[in-house]
């Protein structure tokens, strides 16, 4: 994994002793080649249609039915963190879609009435049980570490659902994003 650019480190700003802070301010790690669908039709729900499509395609070539569920779009307060997510994205897409695709990061930025519908996400639970929650709990604890924190320990079975959000900086919004809210964050 590439290191996080300088441009997005920004947990000097927004961890405390307690975790992440938040604002009506968000981010969301991706693939270069998604951007200009989100410029245009701003973030949908389940949206990777291309990757969505290569996993139904191998599921009915081993005779599998495949089952596309409804995620929300995930979301954290943190640009280093959208950032790591940005990293697996492009590294699932490669797996299953030609082409050179970068991590990216878009901030949304919500009104009042819907930044109150942003929640923590405590599905996160079962992904921090695997090998890809491993990764991430390392990235995490590199970040709390690098910015003068001990790692933050979460016994995931007892956690408050607000630790999701305050200690691993994990959030969801059960809408679609409309573009107007979206900002690629660049240099």
């Amino acid at each position: 994994m590439a290191d996080t650019p300088a441009f997005l480190k920004d947990a000097n700003n927004l961890l405390t002793e307690q975790g992440f802070t938040t604002s009506n301010t968000w981010y969301h790690g991706t693939s270069s080649a998604l951007v200009s669908s989100i410029q245009e039709q701003g973030l949908k729900r389940s949206g990777d249609k291309a990757l969505k499509a290569a996993a139904k395609k191998t599921m009915a070539t081993i005779g599998n039915n495949y089952t596309e569920s409804i995620e929300p779009v995930f979301l954290t307060q943190s640009k280093e963190i959208a950032f790591y997510w940005a990293e697996q994205t492009v590294r699932e897409r490669s797996v299953r879609v030609e082409g050179d695709e970068q991590p990216v990061v878009f901030s949304v930025t919500l009104e009042e009435s819907l930044n109150d519908q942003v929640k923590p996400d405590v599905g996160a639970a079962s992904l921090l049980l695997v090998k890809e929650g491993e990764h991430f709990m390392a990235y995490l604890a590199g970040i709390y570490q690098d910015n003068g924190f001990e790692a933050p320990e979460i016994d995931l079975m007892k956690a408050d659902r607000m630790e999701y959000l305050s200690k691993l900086g994990m959030a969801y919004y059960n809408k679609d994003i409309d573009a107007s809210a979206l900002a690629l964050v660049t240099q």
